[in-house]
C-alpha cells in the first residue's frame, strides 16, 4: 500500500509524554508513528511569543534541511484531535548509546569525548557533563547557534543506531535576542572544518530564496534578520562561540 498524506490522513493518538512541559502525543498517521504537540496545549512563556513553538519547531526543521545535515527528523504543521500543531516522525534511539552524559568526574574518557563542566550531585559527589567529540554533535552544535537555541538539554540529542544523532525539541528557538542555552559547549574557540563553513554557505544562500519565504510564514521579520546575522557572524569568525552576556549558558535541567 502507499505510504498516507502525512498532511491530510488521520492522525491518531496512542499516549502522551506526561513528563514534557507542553501537551506532547504520541500517535500514529496509517504505519508512520508521530509526536504530535498541539498549539493549545503550549504552555505560556515570559521571553516567547504564545501559540509560536511549533512554527519554531518546523522552522528549525527546514534550516536543518537547508544545511543539509539531517539534525532534525521531519516536521510539519497539520490538523490533529486537538486542534493545528506540530507533527515530527517518532525515531527509535539505540539504548546502548549515549552522545550526552553525566559521569563521575574521575572518569572522564581521555579521548572521544568534551567535557562541558564539573558540578555536585544530589550526594554532594563530583560529576562532569561530557558530550561527544564527534562531526555528527558538531554539526548540532553549529545548527544550535545559527537557530539560536535556548534549551538544548541533554536528552533532547537522539542517538541512533549506526551513530546518527538526531535533535528535537526546538520550539525555544530562533529569538531575536540571543538566547543560546545548551549542553554541546566543549569545542569553543576551535575552528570550523571546511564542512561546517560549507552548510552555513548554503543556510545563508538559501535564505535569500523559497526557505527564506517559508520562514517568513512561520518567524517575524526581526527574528528572520537575527538568523540572517547569525549566519555572517558566524562565518566570519569561523570559530565556536562561548557563552556570552547575562543568560546562563547551559539549560536546566540539564537532561
Amino acid at each position: 500500500m502507499p505510504a498516507p498524506d502525512l498532511v491530510t490522513a488521520e492522525l491518531t493518538l496512542t499516549g502522551r509524554l506526561t513528563t514534557a512541559s507542553n501537551a506532547t502525543f504520541l500517535g500514529g498517521i496509517g504505519d508512520a508513528a508521530v509526536v504530535y504537540k498541539p498549539i493549545a496545549g503550549e504552555q505560556p512563556l515570559w521571553d516567547f511569543p504564545d501559540g509560536c513553538l511549533a512554527h519554531r519547531e518546523v522552522a528549525a526543521y527546514l534550516v536543518s534541511e537547508a544545511l543539509g545535515w539531517n539534525i532534525v527528523p521531519r516536521t510539519w504543521l497539520r490538523d490533529g484531535p486537538f486542534g493545528e500543531g506540530m507533527v515530527q516522525l517518532w525515531q527509535e534511539t539505540d539504548p546502548e548509546q549515549a552522545a550526552v552524559d553525566l559521569v563521575a568526574a574521575d572518569d572522564v574518557p581521555d579521548t572521544g569525548w568534551k567535557q562541558v563542566l564539573e558540578g555536585q550531585d544530589e550526594r554532594g559527589r563530583i560529576v562532569a557533563l561530557i558530550h561527544e567529540d564527534t562531526p555528527a554533535l558538531r554539526r548540532m552544535a553549529v545548527f544550535d547557534v545559527l537557530v539560536n537555541n535556548a534549551d538544548r538539554k541533554g536528552d533532547h540529542v537522539l542517538p541512533m543506531p549506526g551513530g546518527h544523532r538526531y535533535g528535537v525539541d526546538h520550539g525555544l528557538t530562533f529569538h531575536g535576542e540571543h538566547k543560546l542555552r545548551t549542553v554541546l559547549w566543549g569545542w569553543i574557540g576551535e575552528e570550523l572544518s571546511a564542512e561546517e563553513l560549507d552548510g552555513i554557505d548554503r543556510l545563508a544562500g538559501a535564505l535569500q530564496g523559497k526557505l527564506g519565504d517559508q520562514l517568513a510564514e512561520l518567524l517575524t521579520g526581526e527574528e528572520l534578520a537575527a538568523l540572517a546575522a547569525r549566519c555572517t557572524r558566524l562565518r566570519r569568525t569561523g570559530r565556536f562561540p562561548g557563552p556570552t552576556g547575562g543568560m546562563p549558558a547551559v539549560p536546566w535541567p540539564l537532561f
